[in-house]
């Protein structure tokens, strides 16, 4: 019998979207978060069908050169596969929205629509649509235009049918204008309680306003929304530059092919079977039947109406224990290492070491790589006060950061007009690296101060993701980083990195040896342990290296958040290893990596994920951490997680997302590491 090795990627994503799924489901979690859950789980979704249904699509449809017969029939029956699970779990989310909703009545939140207002209500309605609503709205009327209109990708639209006894139908489409004025009309409040009408209901409303210019007999409106292929098709255009490709295909983008239609079950069939006509969606599209409402994502935003018992208690972040925000961030650094974990910790140690680098007149240079930055970019701002102050700043910013390509082309603008140094990466090499190193005059000499990290620099992400920001003096290891940009710049010359692991030319070699080395101390007798904390595992190489250490008898623990393909706990082959994924208030996302026994460990964080792009694709850095009291935070962090028995599920091959059995004290490990780093500034 043939032992399954490895769970499918596109399968193991969607069983990581359950475990978000269950946090909407959770009666432990406050309403409110448990419907932003909702928000996440459907913004997920869009995603995986833009990104990774589009690219499955193409190899069924044979438009991926090289791939074999096999490949395509494996592709068309995955496809659907995916749409099966979509569906179950689209019908799951609707059943908890719905209950969520139900719910939120016990607390006088009442969500209703059109069909449910009174009198002050509906004129309040009538004039927020004529102020608010109507200016902004685009009507298209369907029957006679030549081509299907571009609408936009993941946004929601209304399909209009207006019918009349012995006239052929009318249909029109109308964008619901959410990205200007919000999903959500909150209404007047009323003895105590309140209530919310979305957005499309308003404009269901006021159907008779917008379509008075027609005589029907009824008329009739469904909520529809499609995904669109998100894949980059890179182009090998050589006279192109990297911004000029990337602009091109964000214009593009719109235009990508449709790869699934949401629409509301309630439909008239006729209606339907027009919108797939005219839109070319066939069977290799994915078709989800849906209730009345779509685009859940933007339940994230709903508006929480000052319910405070009905979210999160707020955990203000807190400082690093004798790392002050008041004295020079770069005189305290030079003593030792500071490790910063977001959100635990406040982000404004990133911000300060940037803001003093800007102002000190012995800093004669900065270099940082940037992926995702925050729409108002604080980083941004102090890296241009830097330039307006004569230091020499470079900027290696990804373009192609899917989803944010908009954002870093406009950064990447401002950039240039402050005349800062822009590098744009390479035409097959995403740089995913976080990494910042300035220069400073110190007695005549150059040192290094620097920061490595596990995540964007990107302070509103950093209130909601948990990351490392490695804060450092070391010179040996910011003089390899040095090295680094130096390849951005003359990528022909591979440097040799005497400490640090960089994508795609070392890291995959040591992480190999670093895992022999445990295998070679558990056949020798003498105490071994792998230790990794990731948000991806789907190297196939990495696994088997895995599966042959358990085979040696070396203990592995995973915590994974999303991906993991490895199937833990299979007899002669993975029997030692043990994995779980925390899913919880924030969205988990450091890396580290442990090996060896109690006191002999060697310690790694960065920005890589063991998956093939990472691995072999893409420009990432990975530290050794040396300060022994860095180390300590990062291991005993990475157990409090692994004592979670609260958030954490297990992986298994059924992936069915058990969640750990609850033995001894519960322990929630999120706010155990709170505890652990408030504890920490207590200690005398």
């Amino acid at each position: 019998m043939r032992i399954q090795k490895y769970i499918n990627r596109e399968i193991s994503w969607l069983s990581f979207n359950e475990r978000v799924l269950q946090e909407a489901s959770d009666p432990k979690v406050p309403l409110l978060e448990r419907l932003r859950f909702v928000g996440i789980f459907s913004n997920n979704m869009d995603e995986f069908f833009k990104v990774r249904y589009a690219k499955i699509q193409r190899i069924s449809m044979g438009k991926i050169p090289g791939k074999s017969r096999h490949e395509i029939r494996e592709a068309k029956r995955l496809l659907k596969q995916i749409t099966d699970i979509a569906i179950k779990q689209q019908e799951k989310m609707r059943r908890v929205r719905r209950q969520i909703i139900e719910e939120l009545r016990n607390h006088d939140v009442n969500i209703i629509d059109e069909s449910k207002l009174d009198v002050q209500q509906g004129e309040f309605v009538r004039d927020f649509f004529l102020e608010k609503v109507s200016p902004r709205l685009f009507t298209i009327i369907l029957n006679d235009l030549p081509e299907f209109p571009i609408i936009k990708d993941s946004s929601v639209y209304l399909s209009v049918k207006m019918s009349k006894q012995g006239e052929e139908n009318i249909y029109a489409l109308v964008e619901i204008p959410s990205e200007e004025l919000g999903r959500f009309v909150v209404l007047p409040e009323k003895e105590g309680k309140h209530y919310i009408i979305l957005l499309e209901d308003v404009i269901r409303y006021n159907l008779d306003e917008i379509f008075n210019l027609f005589e029907y007999d009824q008329i009739e409106a469904h909520i529809i929304k499609i995904s669109r292929d998100a894949q980059f098709d890179e182009d090998t255009d050589q006279t192109k530059s990297i911004l000029e490709k990337v602009s091109f295909y964000l214009r593009q983008r719109q235009k990508g092919e449709p790869v699934r239609l949401i629409y509301d079950r309630s439909i008239a069939g006729d209606t339907l079977k027009f919108l797939m006509a005219k839109m070319g969606i066939d069977e290799y599209d994915s078709l989800i039947p849906g209730g009345r409402i779509h685009n859940h994502r933007d339940f994230m935003d709903f508006p929480n109406l000052g319910k405070k018992e009905l979210l999160y208690k707020r955990i203000d972040p807190l400082p690093i224990k004798d790392f002050s925000l008041k004295g020079s961030i770069l005189r305290q650094i030079a003593e030792k290492d500071r490790l910063l974990y977001a959100p635990y910790h406040n982000y404004k140690y990133v911000i300060k070491f940037l803001r003093e680098a800007a102002l000190d007149p012995h800093v004669k240079e900065i270099k940082i790589t940037i992926y995702r930055l925050a729409k108002n970019s604080q980083i941004a701002n102090s890296l241009i006060n830097a330039a307006k102050n004569g230091k020499k700043v470079t900027v290696q910013i990804e373009l192609r950061a899917r989803f944010d390509e908009a954002n870093n082309i406009k950064y990447a603008e401002m950039f240039k007009q402050e005349g800062i140094d822009l590098i744009f990466g390479f035409p097959d090499m995403k740089v995913h690296s976080k990494v910042c190193v300035i220069h400073r005059e110190e007695y005549g000499r150059l040192k290094r101060y620097g920061f490595i990290s596990t995540g964007n620099f990107n302070e509103k992400t950093a209130k909601i993701y948990t990351d490392y920001t490695l804060f450092t003096a070391n010179q040996e290891i910011l003089e390899d980083v040095d090295k680094v940009f130096d390849f951005f710049r003359i990528n022909y010359r591979i440097p040799r990195y005497k400490h640090i692991l960089v994508s795609p030319h070392y890291m995959r070699r040591k992480f190999n040896a670093l895992v022999n080395e445990q295998i070679k101390r558990a056949k020798t007798g003498k105490k071994s342990l792998i230790r990794l904390k990731m948000n991806s595992l789907s190297d196939r190489r990495m696994i088997d290296k895995l599966y042959e250490a358990s085979q040696a008898g070396v203990p592995v623990r995973l915590i994974i958040r999303g991906i993991n393909r490895l199937i833990p706990g299979i007899e002669g082959m993975s029997e030692n290893i043990e994995a779980i994924s925390i899913v919880d208030k924030f969205l988990e996302h450091p890396r580290v990596f442990i090996f060896g026994p109690e006191s002999e460990e060697k310690v790694f964080t960065g920005s890589a994920d063991w998956m093939p792009r990472n691995l072999d694709r893409r420009v990432e850095v990975i530290t050794p951490v040396y300060d022994p009291g860095v180390k300590r935070e990062m291991i005993d962090t990475f157990e409090i997680s692994w004592s979670d028995n609260e958030k954490a599920r297990i992986f298994n091959a059924a992936q069915d997302n058990q969640y750990r059995p609850v033995k001894g004290k519960p322990v929630r490990s999120q706010f155990a590491i709170y505890d652990y780093y408030l504890n920490k500034l207590k200690e005398a």
